[in-house]
Parts: structure tokens; sequence; C-alpha cells
């Protein structure tokens, strides 16, 4: 489901709260990064390096699981902003625990013939096991609607997306097995917290109610990291003793709205990012003494305004109350700079296997000149410069492009140039000049590519295309316009960037049907 503007791929995030000569570069690529120290003196090991640099021992060493099953719809949860009831759930926290492997064989087999050709009847919801361990640990399953598969075993999770993926997909090339984690839990790097208070006027934070701007209340996730949630509670608990009040939407009174966090896997490095309804914010100081008191390790803390009546999580001011204003992390092998507005993948450990499998069926010899469509922060772009000769990275959202330059500079790549423009006019103006380009990377929002993007592509004419997807339903699209167009599917590999959730991500190689 990846860099690109937060504000298209990651819906969801804005509403409530994307050869072996290349191993053999990533192992001198290792070699270079290991030992950097990040600003917050943590220092990357040779095993943090890169977690992907060789997919064939990685998945020996690991047991990443690889299955096949059932289908399941890539479907959004709409959020009705005009509903007025507020209906909050208390929540029980007690007898964590992240194993789900003993789950209930019995409630994966009345889930069975639930689906129709890749879509799922959305009347007959899932009737969870009151045994089932994941519905004991998440006492709002029912409510939040975040993690639609979280009532089922792992196994089954990775058997219902291969299964859909294969529906969808499978008329145009083998589908190879789901590549799974070691460990489906914790992993956002990213965590959002709406706030908002109960009838009494206790503050209280959590996320939007399925389909309703209603919050439900949640101390911890089982797939956000620990951290950040503890973070989260921290503020929660400080804003009576500052008498900060939550912002109501319907009367628009009150001034904290949201609590974004950012994590870096490898570096630690954590980010917190106060969305706050007016600039003007009593006892700043004091609040950020008190919140760096309790939780040193955080790095830096940002301000953001948001005083319009939207449901847009982040607003167009920021204020840096203290640190950077950003953090940074590492992703096979560089080191990206990480803003409260930047793209970047929330499942980072999935992210490094997506990433160095796209730049392993792409094939590259070390000649190629390669365009990374919807480049972002420059993320793709950055980790194939060690395969090519030249890579070109095309961006409409200018922060993102802006942070893509910061990073080519910080990581020392100089075979890199980022523009601010639409990738397919970009792409059609390349063609009119008669420029080369071997190999396309294209990861588009969810929404899928356009037809005058890919008609854009068509006309550049590279050898191949590697696509990755956020959602099967959209690439099914877009795969057909290519096959139309002289292009044939060679591979396709699922990877669960989302445990727990309906979401899954597919990387695609194409190629061009030689005349």
């Amino acid at each position: 489901m990846p860099g690109k503007s937060e504000d298209r791929k990651n819906q969801v995030d804005n509403k409530q709260a994307r050869n072996d000569k290349p191993q053999k570069d990533a192992d001198v690529q290792k070699e270079k990064i290991s030992g950097y120290k990040f600003s917050n003196g943590n220092i990357l090991s040779n095993k943090q390096g890169i977690q992907a640099k060789n997919w064939n021992s990685r998945t020996e060493k690991n047991n990443h699981i690889k299955i096949e099953g059932e289908n399941l719809d890539h479907n959004q949860v709409g959020i009705n902003k005009n509903s007025k009831n507020k209906n909050f759930h208390k929540k029980n926290d007690n007898n964590k625990n992240d194993n789900n492997n003993n789950h209930n064989k019995k409630n994966d087999n009345k889930n069975k013939n639930k689906y129709v050709n890749g879509k799922r009847n959305l009347n007959d919801k899932p009737k969870l096991n009151k045994t089932d361990k994941n519905q004991q640990n998440c006492p709002v399953i029912n409510k939040c609607g975040g993690c639609q598969l979280l009532h089922v075993s792992y196994e089954q999770q990775l058997k219902t997306k291969q299964k859909q993926v294969e529906g969808l997909l499978s008329k145009f090339a083998r589908v190879e097995p789901i590549i799974g984690m070691n460990n489906p839990y914790h992993y956002r790097n990213k965590v959002h917290a709406v706030f908002d208070h109960d009838r009494k006027g206790n503050p209280i934070s959590g996320v939007y109610e399925a389909g309703t701007h209603r919050v439900i209340p949640v101390e911890s996730c089982l797939i956000e990291d620990e951290k950040a949630d503890e973070i989260i509670g921290t503020i929660r608990g400080m804003l009576k003793s500052f008498k900060i009040k939550t912002y109501d939407e319907d009367t628009e009174f009150g001034l904290l709205r949201h609590v974004l966090i950012r994590k870096g896997y490898h570096s630690g490095e954590i980010m917190v990012v106060l969305v706050l309804s007016s600039p003007v914010f009593p006892s700043k100081n004091n609040f950020t003494k008190a919140l760096l008191k309790q939780h040193p390790e955080i790095t830096t803390i940002v301000l953001n305004v948001n005083n319009k009546k939207t449901s847009m999580v982040l607003g167009e001011k920021e204020q840096v109350i203290y640190g950077k204003g950003f953090i940074e992390d590492s992703l096979c092998g560089k080191i990206f700079r990480i803003s409260p507005k930047s793209f970047y993948q929330v499942n980072t450990v999935q992210t490094e296997i997506l990433y160095n499998k796209a730049i392993q069926l792409a094939g590259l010899s070390g000649k190629e000149t390669i365009v990374d469509a919807y480049c972002g922060i420059g993320t793709i772009g950055l980790i194939a410069s060690d395969h090519v000769n030249k890579v070109i990275g095309v961006e409409l959202n200018p922060d993102a492009v802006k942070d893509a330059k910061t990073n080519a500079i910080r990581n020392n790549i100089k075979n890199v140039d980022f523009y601010n423009k639409d990738a397919g006019e970009f792409m059609r103006q390349m063609a009119v000049q008669n420029e080369c380009v071997e190999v396309v990377f294209m990861d588009p929002p969810r929404a899928g590519s356009d037809e005058v993007f890919l008609n854009s592509v068509c006309t550049l004419a590279p050898q191949k295309v590697v696509y990755i997807s956020c959602n099967p339903v959209t690439l099914e699209r877009d795969l057909k316009y290519l096959v139309k167009n002289k292009y044939e599917v060679k591979r396709i590999i699922p990877v669960d960037m989302f445990p727990g959730t309906e979401h899954v991500e597919t990387v695609v190689l194409i190629t061009r049907v030689k005349e």
C-alpha cells in the first residue's frame, strides 16, 4: 500500500489520525554506511545496515512466511464528518500478548466463502471469537476499523491477501508467494492520535470510530510503535495540569487537535508533532521541559497549526520548539531526513525488502538511466543510485523535492537529479527530445496511476517498468492499459507491508514486447 506526498498515499492517516550485481553493490554500500552516528548518539551497526541486502539469505534466516490463500476487498472506510453523537469506549489494556499463533481455526473457516471475485460482502461482518487473543488485547477491534484482519491468525491473513492478489492479477502472470513478516506487531514508525474529551471533560486520545468522527480512546495498539503510544499517553496525562483544552470539532473550541509521532527504526530518533488550532500555546516552554523530563529520548518537537475545519491532520504553518525539526533514519543503507509532512513508509522492515526486491527485478547493470516517478523524498531513486548510471526523480510536491535534494547531498550521491514537475508531462517532454530511459520505477498513491501518465510511459518506451502498488485493484486496471500498449507482465510479488489490515503491497516487473 508507497516516497510521495503524505497527503496522497496515506489518506487514512490524514483522516484519522506507500541479480546478483545489485546485491553485491548493496554489500559494499553496507560497509560504507556501517558505523554512522546519528545526531542522538546512536550508532548504525553492521547488523542494522542493509537488512535486505540478500533476499534469499534473509528469507531463510528470518523465516519469512510465503503462503497462498483467500480473497479480500481493498476498499477504504469513509469518515462521516456530520456525525455529532459522541460514543466513547473504555479501553481495557490488560493481558498484552503479541502472539496470535494459537488462533482458533474454526474462525478461519467461518471467513471462507464470504468473498466473490476478490470482493468482500460488506454486509457480512466477521463474528469475533471471544477467546481470540488479538481480540482480547484490542478491545476496540470492532469499532476502530483500522485492523480489518486482526481477528484471524497471521497465517490466515497472508492467505487472504495472497488469494486477493491472485484473483485480480493472475491473468497477467503467476503471482509469487506473498512475503510476510517474522514479527507482525508494533511495526508502524508513524503514529497519529486524535485528541478529544469525554462527557466529563476528561481528555482522551485515540482514533475515529469507523465511518464516523467519534473518537475511540486508545492507550496502546498492536501495530503501532510502543514508545510512540507511551509518549502520547504522557501528553494526554499532562493536559489538565497545564490547563490545555482538547479541540472540539463541533464547537471549534479548544487547542490540541492531534499528536503525531515519527520514530527512526534504526536511528531511534523521535519526532513529536503537536497539532494545534491556534499558534498561541500558553506555557509552551514549561510544557516542553516537562515532556522531555519524562521522555528524554525525544529528539525534536514541532508545533503545527491547523486552524481550518478540515479532516486533514496537518496545517501549513510549523514552528520548531525543540531540536532540529526533523529526524533521520536509514533505509537500505541510505540516510533519509524525515520532516512532519514527509511521506516515509511506515514499516521499515518490509520496506527494505520491498525496495531491494524492486531493484533486483529491474536487473540493473550499472549503465542505465532510470526515472523514479512519484519519487517523494527520493527513497527508491537514491537506493537504486549505486546500481545505475543516472537517476531522474520527478515529484509534484515541492516540499518532498526539497527533502529529496537534501537527502542526495546527505548521502553524497552525485548521479541523481530531482525535478518538481508532473511526472507524466516530464516524461512526454523527454520522449519529444528523444531521450533514452531504460527503466521507469513508479510508486503511485492508492488511487493508482492515470491514463495520461501511463500514456507518457508508453511514449517514452522504457524497456522495463517496475510498478510498486499499494492497491491491487487499481494495479489491475493500470496493468490492463500497459498490456494493451506493447508491454507484458513478467513477475508479480506481493509483500505484506501492513499486517493486521486488509492492505497489501505488490511489486511488478513489466517489460516492453520486442517487435
